[in-house]
């Protein structure tokens, strides 16, 4: 998680406030889908989504959202799982479908496992999300003119090319931020190396269905 300045920041970004309807997709340990249980109150809903094709992993992604669900005062949060292209049909329309560095997964063997792709999953938000909805995107960034070349071997991808595949969707970018940038990045290196880890220039985007 980031400092507190930085988070407060990005919920303003977001656009999340009490009774906002939000969609955490693959909430990792659950920090975020905490968060916004937080902020959203009982007038607002949190769905903790895991894509199916990380259900498996060692440390039960889905179970630990279904006990975090289970905590007090955890009313507003829902916590599912499904194959990524078919989260329209297991999730009720959001004001706000949040992705915190996961898109360029998007772009590994593992997601395209069972057959989906990022063209998929963008089609499949935009079938969810009302219109005047938010889709937040924050990743690690790529060098410019990688594409998304990187997205398997340094978890990276070119902002640019985030923006053009959400953007053939039918969504419109709505507003960026610098807010977590940094210059000094090589884009060369893994985002897990020592030397870079937790500190990679990460890009962030707001779309919005029209």
């Amino acid at each position: 998680m980031y400092d507190q300045s930085k988070l407060s920041e990005l919920i303003r970004f977001a656009r999340i406030n009490a009774g906002t309807t939000v969609i955490d997709v693959y909430p990792g340990d659950g920090e975020w889908t905490r968060l916004f249980s937080e902020i959203v109150g009982p007038e607002g809903r949190v769905t903790s989504f895991v894509p199916a094709e990380l259900a498996h992993f060692k440390n039960d992604p889905v179970g630990l959202m279904r006990t975090l669900a289970q905590e007090p005062g955890r009313e507003n949060v829902e916590a599912v799982s499904a194959d990524l292209v078919a989260m329209p049909k297991i999730t009720q329309p959001a004001d706000v479908l949040w992705l915190h560095l996961f898109y360029h997964d998007l772009h590994t063997a593992l997601m395209h496992a069972r057959g989906a792709t990022a063209a998929d999953f963008n089609r499949a938000a935009y079938e969810l999300l009302r219109p005047g909805s938010f889709y937040v995107i924050i990743d690690h960034a790529a060098a410019a003119g990688a594409g998304t070349d990187h997205a398997q071997s340094l978890h990276r991808i070119d902002p640019s090319s985030v923006r053009e595949e959400v953007e053939a969707a039918g969504f419109v970018l709505d507003a960026e931020s610098a807010l977590l940038a940094n210059r000094n990045d090589p884009h060369a290196t893994k985002v897990f190396d020592p030397s870079i880890k937790g500190e990679t220039d990460r890009f962030v985007y707001r779309f919005v269905k029209p």
